[in-house]
């Protein structure tokens, strides 16, 4: 009995031991597996603010990617356009000194230098400033437009988007105007067409204005200076009136819309008047071709006859005396024919416009060819023009158009024309008159270039 329950303790004992040796186990492997939960734990910690920053860095550049093409998108959607700024009344390329301002203060970089001047800091430079041993001077206006105090414009002084760039020469200073092409057509416009003209005519110019400008950009017309065009009437006047609010919102209802001829983007050309109907290159001495056909003789009017038939300069008439005609063409063509005996025009255009003409006199004759040269051939200020309203204006370098008749009565020349310009593409108060008869933009646009889109 002692000895069974000896057997029985042992049992018992042996069997408490072995509880404790799996529960020992259990709780080892327990430990360790939660030690070894715990290390993934930490690691996982450890590892995840570098994956979040890798993450993060990821998404930054992302967003950069993105953020690089829209502007490179905005970039090629509204190209810089740098403009030569000619000195006063536009007659010469390069400054004698530049004064600029800004009331919000400017940035100025040279070389590898950039100074910034805080307030109402005035730059004054001339030729042979120390800056421009480093080569061109860039200066931009820390909030807003920049100052050319030393230019004047038909507005004042002007001021301007972008940068002003600085170039010292031998002849003086170039400066040079480097802003988006859409702010850039917010001073075309109105220096080109009168504010007060109606939002649909606006429009049609500012497209014609871009198209003109898009074109120009593809090559530098001062390739010294890097500029693209200048802001004379040789390219298109810019920033020579005030910026308005209605032509700014023509630029901005048209932003990007070009005219197309055969896909390509195309110089449309504008003028003031139209004498009822507009030409062709022909006037300028160019044969039209595949590339110009959108440039035709278009006639100028609608149900209730020509659109401007009520316009000063659509009808004009200038009566000048022989002797001081035969003055005029001596000077401007540069040979004495002697007294005018007669004129006479050769060859006209589509239009009718004159593009060859003969002046005789008694000591021999010239000959003119192209609209411009013969209106600069007739041009002066000796006489007066008369504008079918009555009202009288002074003559100018330039006869008013091309589109005329002459004839001498005794001892005086009397010249009939009409329109104002040279009359190839757009007249403008002719597209402002299609506008008060409530034609749009393109519909204008379409009339004065044929086979066109608005794209």
């Amino acid at each position: 009995m002692r000895r069974r329950k000896s057997r029985e303790k042992q049992i018992y004992y042996g069997m408490a031991l072995l509880a404790a040796v799996f529960i020992v186990v259990g709780l080892t492997a327990a430990v360790k597996g939660g030690s070894e939960k715990g290390a993934e734990v930490s690691k996982v910690a450890a590892v995840k603010p570098e994956d979040e920053k890798k993450a993060d860095e990821a998404r930054t550049k992302e967003k950069e990617g993105q953020k690089s093409d829209e502007d490179k998108k905005v970039k090629a959607d509204n190209p810089d356009i740098r403009v030569l700024l000619m000195t006063n009344g536009f007659s010469d390329a390069t400054h004698s000194q530049v004064t600029l301002a800004s009331d919000s203060g400017m940035t100025v970089t040279y070389g590898n230098k950039k100074k910034i001047y805080k307030g109402k800091k005035v730059l004054k430079l001339k030729p042979d400033h120390r800056w421009f041993k480093k080569g061109t001077v860039r200066v931009k206006a820390l909030d807003g437009k920049l100052t050319v105090k030393s230019i004047k414009r038909g507005d004042g002084m002007p001021s301007y988007d972008g940068v002003i760039e600085l170039r010292s020469t031998a002849e003086g200073i170039a400066v040079i105007n480097e802003l988006p092409v859409e702010k850039y057509l917010c001073g075309v416009v109105p220096s080109e067409m009168p504010a007060s003209y109606e939002l649909e005519a606006l429009k049609a110019q500012a497209v014609c204005a871009r198209s003109y400008a898009y074109r120009q950009m593809e090559k530098y017309a001062y390739p010294e200076y890097e500029a693209h065009i200048n802001d004379s009437t040789s390219y298109q006047v810019y920033n020579n009136s005030a910026q308005a609010k209605a032509s700014s919102k023509a630029v901005e209802q048209t932003a990007g819309q070009t005219v197309r001829y055969k896909g390509e983007i195309v110089s449309t050309y504008f003028y003031s008047t139209s004498c009822g109907k507009t030409t062709t290159m022909e006037a300028w001495g160019t044969k039209p071709g595949e590339k110009n056909g959108y440039l035709y003789s278009a006639e100028v009017k609608g149900a209730d006859g020509d659109y401007e038939k009520d316009l000063p300069w659509y009808r004009w008439t200038v009566k000048v005396p022989a002797e001081t005609l035969s003055d005029l063409i001596g000077l401007n063509t540069g040979k004495d024919v002697g007294l005018l005996r007669n004129i006479e025009i050769t060859k006209r255009g589509p239009g009718d416009v004159a593009i060859v003409m003969k002046a005789t006199g008694d000591k021999g004759s010239v000959t003119v060819k192209t609209e411009n040269k013969i209106r600069r051939a007739l041009g002066g200020s000796e006489y007066k023009i008369k504008r079918q309203d009555g009202s009288e204006t002074d003559g100018r370098d330039l006869l008013p158009s091309a589109f005329f008749t002459i004839e001498k009565k005794g001892g005086k020349f009397v010249i009939k024309g009409g329109g104002f310009g040279h009359g190839i593409g757009m007249s403008q108060t002719g597209a402002n008159e299609m506008a008060k008869q409530g034609k749009d933009y393109k519909e204008i646009l379409k009339l004065f270039y044929k086979d066109i889109s608005v794209e």
